[in-house]
């Protein structure tokens, strides 16, 4: 569900002030660490199709890989790029905080909001 301008304005006013009292952290949370390990399963995905379609290939001309009338290299390449294309695919669907799945997700995304909670009082009472 989108959010409404002025939940919009709310969030980019929070995030303003998150950058301004902590850039660090902000960087930290904002950082493209957290994408590099979907692009890096993307790419691993595309290189086991492309390495599944050069597997199919030699295994349809290379008749001494056949055995009882099966290219089993052919197979063995289907197979392969099928892993990849869902291996790509997969790769961007869940934040990192559903892709452990479960009630672990749930627990640290609770802690982190205890933690931000936390803060939030501190600077108030040390004010």
């Amino acid at each position: 569900m989108p959010l409404s301008e002025h939940e919009q304005r709310l969030l980019d006013q929070i995030e303003r002030e998150l950058y301004a009292e902590d850039p660090k952290f902000a960087s930290t949370v904002r950082g493209a660490r957290f994408h590099r390990p979907a692009r890096r399963r993307r790419i691993q995905g595309i290189a086991l199709f492309v390495v599944g379609v050069a597997l199919l290939v030699v295994g349809v001309m290379v008749k001494a890989l056949w055995i009882a009338q099966v290219p089993l290299a052919s197979v063995f390449g289907f197979l392969v790029m099928f892993l990849g294309v869902v291996l790509a695919m997969m790769s961007g669907r869940h934040p990192a905080g559903e892709a452990r799945g479960g009630r672990a997700g749930v627990k640290s995304k609770s802690s982190f909001t205890q933690r931000m909670e936390e803060r939030f009082r501190q600077r108030f009472e040390d004010q």
